[in-house]
């Protein structure tokens, strides 16, 4: 059988942090947890756990600053979920804006917590057999870039360009339906494995860090160009999808 994965809780609020832990051990997953953001940088990398319960509030370094030390990382880094007071649009989007896979506004369910933890866990593992046929192109080239499905990179003119999960994750769906637009809906439920919230914009939070990744002129995309009033297509040679 697998060893559990690992999960990290950084919370300081010793009730919110026992709950957690208790229902993720429940779950089926080996648990540690901080109370405090001192530290939690060197600590993650250290450990190396599978994914990460960020609050954003934190004694000590805050979780929007450990967020960003650890996707500006080249190196493999956990998959990261911000964990944020309900109504703090901002912090959620600042989060996913610095690479977080993945937030959740307090309170939540613990069953979606455990779904989104399993969603973003899926996104990081490699493919079952390697060299085993798939259905899409192990490969896509686009410009200057190529996108490699089964080691989950990307690169440009052959050197390794740092690409969040969620970030692979949504250029994966885009890009092996070229030419196709793709609704905000179906990029949530294939990229995310869930339903758009009417409010939720981190597809539009994700899809800028996209193209910034790309080096993409916002005001004139090449490779994610907008459908307006609808979602986003995905352009492999830059021309115009109009």
């Amino acid at each position: 059988m697998n060893d559990p994965a690992h999960i990290l809780v950084v919370e300081d609020e010793p009730k919110i942090a026992a709950l957690l832990r208790d229902y993720l051990v429940a779950a089926g997953y080996r648990v540690s947890v901080l109370d405090s953001g001192t530290g939690a940088a060197d600590w993650i990398r250290e450990q190396a756990p599978d994914a990460v319960l960020l609050d954003v509030m934190l004694p000590g370094e805050d979780g929007l600053s450990i967020c960003r030390r650890l996707t500006s990382r080249e190196d493999a880094r956990p998959a990261v979920i911000m964990l944020s007071a309900a109504g703090e649009d901002t912090d959620r989007i600042v989060g996913l804006e610095l690479g977080a896979d993945d937030y959740l506004p307090k309170p939540f369910n613990p069953r979606e917590l455990v779904a989104r933890i399993n969603a973003v866990l899926r996104r990081n593992e490699p493919p079952a057999t390697p060299g085993a046929p798939s259905v899409h192109s192990d490969r896509v080239g686009f410009g200057p870039f190529a996108l490699e499905m089964s080691t989950r990179t990307l690169t440009r003119d052959g050197a390794p360009v740092p690409i969040t999960t969620g970030e692979f994750s949504l250029l994966k769906v885009l890009a092996q339906n070229p030419r196709h637009p793709m609704s905000r809906d179906k990029l949530m439920e294939l990229a995310r494995g869930r339903v758009l919230d009417s409010s939720d914009r981190s597809i539009d939070v994700q899809v800028s860090r996209l193209r910034r990744l790309l080096g993409e002129d916002p005001s004139s995309p090449r490779f994610i160009q907008t459908v307006w009033g609808f979602g986003y297509v995905f352009v492999p040679d830059g021309a115009s999808a109009k």
